[in-house]
């Protein structure tokens, strides 16, 4: 039987937001398979990924378990991040003033990417990084209609914070024994034209993808590897806000060789794959978990 087993492994899962999101099931499958979790929130979504975490209600506990093993999902540490910053000097001062912005700097601390690895220190290693992280503020728009400040700003959260964090968590990450390992998340909309898809996320999504491939030839020497999921459509909070998910699944699912949409369960199965050791030799490459239909012409 072939093992796969990340025990002992620290996996730190970003763009955590709530129990519908890839990233909760790509850190409950790596937490199934042994690997010790640190989750990383947007500071704005840390009261609701706790509440989740603690919560007595059917579906909140339901969210908790564990897949393919007895138990339920419990990270060891939950740490605010807001990956449009490297540092604090980078937060715009009139929003570190503003009242609510403090308030939540006063609840955790240093938010950005520096402060982040700080907290990390002693764990003294981390060997895998999911980054499953998007943002666009236009993505409704046209790309026509997509204005320079919300296109650059898609570029910064979407794709640009995997570099960023991958430059700073390169001591905790070079050399590891088996390797370490990094993921993005990414969509078929970085390939093709998907309608309503815009305000720059398609972009982003393209960068993410040649980044990841620059970075895993960057990063190979120091042991690291960097692939990507390209998911099909799947009705997280965030894609909800694309408007017309539904429809989108219906319309992969009914073009795709396998009929049907896919399941997240099924996104964080290939996650944890591609970050264990029997994926040692893959890198720079963009898996595609979209029940095929990203092959279809028509």
């Amino acid at each position: 039987m072939i093992p796969l087993d990340l025990s002992g492994k620290v996996a730190l899962v970003t763009g955590v937001g709530n129990d519908l999101s890839f990233a909760w099931y790509i850190a409950k499958a790596m937490q199934a398979a042994g690997a010790r979790i640190v989750l990383s929130c947007h500071p704005r979504m840390m009261n609701m990924v706790d509440t989740i975490l603690k919560s007595d209600r059917p579906d909140d506990v339901t969210a908790r378990k564990l897949p393919f093993v007895a138990g339920d999902f419990k990270p060891e540490a939950e740490y605010a991040c807001d990956v449009s910053y490297d540092t604090m000097d980078d937060v715009p001062a009139e929003m570190r003033q503003d009242r609510r912005w403090s308030k939540i700097e006063q609840q955790h601390g240093d938010y950005s990417i520096a402060g982040l690895v700080k907290k990390l220190e002693p764990y003294q290693h981390i060997d895998i990084l999911i980054h499953s992280i998007a943002f666009s503020a236009e993505i409704k728009n046209k790309m026509i209609d997509t204005s320079r400040k919300g296109y650059l700003n898609a570029l910064s959260i979407s794709s640009y914070s995997l570099t960023a964090m991958l430059r700073a968590l390169q001591p905790l990450m070079a050399d590891r024994p088996d390797g370490a390992a990094a993921l993005g998340m990414t969509y078929l909309g970085g390939d093709r034209v998907v309608p309503h898809y815009g305000g720059g996320m398609s972009t982003a999504k393209a960068a993410l993808q040649i980044d990841a491939k620059q970075l895993a030839h960057n990063l190979g020497t120091k042991k690291i590897r960097v692939n990507c999921i390209s998911a099909g459509p799947y009705a997280s909070l965030a894609a909800k806000g694309i408007g017309d998910i539904e429809q989108m699944k219906a319309y992969a699912a009914e073009r795709s060789p396998l009929p049907r949409p896919i399941t997240a369960e099924e996104v964080a199965n290939a996650a944890v794959f591609l970050c264990s050791p029997l994926a040692s030799g893959i890198t720079g490459e963009v898996l595609f978990v979209d029940c095929g239909y990203n092959t279809m012409g028509v």
